[in-house]
């Protein structure tokens, strides 16, 4: 077997290690429903990690896919934020609908307030790859949730609505984004307050979290994540007004 390098990030794993062109994590309960949601994707067309089931030693195993992660590569432009929008429909137009059983068993870390769709759940910066081929990774905490809880936090974070940021760069951005993803005006007028709710909800999660000592949510509130989340949301809501002039302008 080829040499075992360890890889930084994936918080909620216990390790992550690249042999050769593969990746190696642990195999959770939930791992065999993501790793038939990828195959279901691929199926369908859609450009994401191939899954290869376990090694010899019970790990799940996946595709190395090589480049860049998008957090490393700085704002991206809006040339980059329409085909990164477009990606994530895609994404969704091919994600089948959560089941009973789904809903009963397959659990996710901050639950959609209606489920209807199998979502990634973490498309962000750090979960996508640029290079030869922009792929999302770390699918571990798919599940279900709803197209319009998934996308908030994609547009939130792609678009760079930050504590800091501009709001009329993040609104420029914001716009090209949510129209990459060919957003219906229902969805367009839905979106921003869905922005400030599924932020507060990632605050909030870390603040439970760490008030119970569950790790490693608690150990990253400290660690100045808490911080961030609630100085993001507090942004987010601040500037509601200028986002819904972004997304529901002529």
């Amino acid at each position: 077997m080829a040499e075992e390098l360890e890889l930084a990030g994936g918080n909620a794993a216990d390790f992550v290690l690249r042999v050769g062109q593969t990746i190696r994590k642990p195999w959770a309960a939930s791992t065999e429903s993501v790793q038939q949601f990828l195959t279901a994707l691929r199926l369908a067309g859609v450009e994401v990690p191939r899954p290869l089931g376990r090694d010899e030693q019970g790990r799940q195993v996946i595709e190395f896919v090589d480049g860049t992660l998008a957090m490393d590569s700085g704002q991206l432009n809006s040339t980059e934020l329409r085909k990164v929008g477009e990606m994530i429909r895609i994404i969704h137009d091919n994600s089948p609908k959560p089941t009973p059983a789904d809903l009963a068993q397959w659990k996710v870390l901050i639950p959609a307030p209606k489920p209807d769709l199998i979502c990634h759940n973490d498309l962000a910066p750090w979960n996508l790859i640029l290079g030869e081929r922009m792929v999302f990774i770390d699918w571990d905490g798919s599940g279900p949730s709803s197209r319009l809880w998934d996308l908030a936090y994609a547009a939130q974070s792609f678009s760079g609505l930050w504590a800091g940021t501009n709001p009329e760069e993040a609104r420029t951005q914001l716009r090209a984004f949510v129209d990459g993803y060919r957003a219906d005006e229902q969805q367009r007028r839905a979106l921003p307050e869905t922005m400030v709710h599924r932020v507060q909800a990632m605050y909030e999660l870390l603040k439970r979290a760490n008030c119970a000592g569950e790790q490693p949510w608690a150990a990253m509130f400290d660690q100045g994540h808490g911080a961030h989340w609630k100085a993001t949301a507090e942004y987010v809501a601040e500037h509601l007004e200028i986002w819904r002039e972004a997304l529901i302008e002529d």
